[in-house]
């Protein structure tokens, strides 16, 4: 099953296109995002995400044009254990399963996908988050609260631990975030 979804950010041009892939064996998730968050000029950042059929990372590529390191590659077993792309440990990201890409919606899907979900379950949960434009890649808590499921969709209420931050993210019944307020939507399909 292949679908494509557009994203445009709320208060700034932009625009995200993402392909994703589910196969038997792996999930691929393929995505470009053209912004204006950073600096006020436009920017290009593409992502590969790879995952297995359980929806656990397994490999991640960002690359952002004017960034250094011009790119980020890292490697998961699946279980939290973390390498880079020359096969050194990354003991600092131990812990981790889901990935958070700072300029996309498509991130929440991860553990939305991953763990089984009923109303009024909650989970902390550490991942491996991408800050943009600088790539700069560090560990954060994060916690997720279904608070509607159905089978075309629910709500969820997303909180970063660290600073407070909050947002509650309708999903289609893929997981598939439909609109984050204040900061992204859905433009297609809708």
């Amino acid at each position: 099953m292949q679908r494509e979804i557009l994203w445009s950010p709320v208060d700034t041009p932009g625009l995200e296109h993402l392909r994703l892939t589910i196969g038997a064996d792996e999930i691929v998730a393929d995505g470009e995002i053209i912004t204006t968050q950073f600096d006020d000029r436009p920017i290009r950042i593409d992502y590969w995400i790879q995952c297995d059929a359980q929806w656990r990372v397994r490999q991640l590529r960002v690359s952002a044009e004017g960034s250094e390191p011009l790119a980020v590659i890292l490697t998961s077993d699946g279980e939290g254990r973390w390498t880079d792309e020359d096969g050194n440990a990354r003991s600092d990201l131990d812990g981790c399963i889901d990935v958070d890409i700072m300029a996309t919606p498509f991130t929440n899907t991860l553990p939305i996908r991953r763990l089984k979900w009923q109303p009024g379950d909650s989970a902390e949960l550490h991942v491996v988050y991408v800050k943009l434009p600088t790539l700069e890649v560090v560990p954060t808590p994060q916690r997720y609260t279904c608070l509607e499921s159905q089978p075309d969709g629910g709500l969820f209420r997303y909180e970063s631990v660290s600073s407070g931050y909050t947002n509650e993210l309708p999903v289609d019944g893929e997981g598939l975030v439909i609109d984050y307020p204040g900061i992204w939507r859905r433009v297609w399909p809708v």
